[in-house]
């Protein structure tokens, strides 16, 4: 079966009052936000907080039929044949309690309940917790892990190394697990816009020190409509892959997904 994928973003920090189709070449960060500049790489991206209306447009205008939703397990608008919980095993669900208390919107054990599929990511054991409850609740569990690209690009290489995502550190880390050396490192909040004089120190120290300087993926979509182009030319990003432990575990994702389709359809 052919399909033709799309993807559902809120757009984090975009400005877009009506339901918008990313344009890779003209959009920029503050736009449409930086995650949705990086999915539009693979396929069409329609960001919007009203879910069901980002879906219509990707279906009528561009013929998309199989829709994949960024941070979308709460959107009671659209129906969802497969809700994949990711779980980053070095950080777990926190303190596993409900906003304002803790880092979740529900219960994780009412949330288990519309789960088809939880995926562990990394290798660390603070997820243990949510994994086990997953699993008496007969949920699959599936594993995976990121990996750097390109790793002949960084290893042996001295860099000074900043980036504005949630966890920094994580990135910190991959750049060594490719073999660079990070000699400096600079933490900013997440989905930071950098301003001219940011940019110019960083520039700076690494001039001064020798360094190369390298960024997220993420951090680099943000940049592209707002750093000078010396700044860019500079600049070496480390993109990542996710990679799952067993091959097959997309294929079965998506067969899944093609299955509770058919019957819902049969239901009507």
């Amino acid at each position: 079966m052919q399909l033709s994928p799309g993807f559902l973003s809120r757009g984090h920090g975009g400005s877009f009052g009506e339901p918008h189709i990313v344009d890779l070449h003209h959009d920029a960060a503050r736009h449409v936000g930086d995650e949705p500049l990086l999915l539009a790489e693979h396929a069409p991206v329609a960001v919007t907080p009203n879910r069901a209306a980002g879906a219509r447009l990707l279906m009528e205008k561009l013929g998309c039929d199989f829709l994949i939703m960024d941070d979308g397990f709460q959107s009671a608008r659209l129906h969802i044949d497969f809700a994949l919980v990711v779980v980053d095993t070095r950080y777990g669900i926190g303190n596993g309690r409900v906003i304002p208390g803790g880092p979740l919107r529900a219960n994780i054990v009412d949330q288990l309940v519309f789960t088809s599929a939880l995926l562990k990511m990394g290798e660390g054991t603070a997820a243990d917790p949510v994994v086990r409850q997953a699993a008496r609740a007969g949920r699959p569990i599936f594993e995976a892990h990121t990996e750097p690209r390109a790793r002949e690009r960084f290893a042996g290489k001295r860099f000074l190394a900043f980036a504005g995502i949630g966890h920094p550190e994580k990135f910190f880390g991959t750049l060594r697990q490719a073999g660079g050396d990070v000699v400096l490192a600079k933490s900013f909040p997440d989905h930071h816009f950098y301003a001219e004089d940011e940019l110019a120190e960083l520039a700076a120290t690494a001039k001064r020190d020798g360094l190369r300087l390298v960024t997220t993926a993420k951090d680099a979509a943000r940049l592209r409509h707002g750093a000078s182009q010396e700044f860019l030319d500079q600049l070496e990003v480390l993109e990542i892959d996710a990679v799952f432990e067993l091959d097959h575990v997309p294929e079965r994702i998506i067969d899944e997904t093609l299955d509770a389709w058919r019957q819902r359809k049969l239901r009507r």
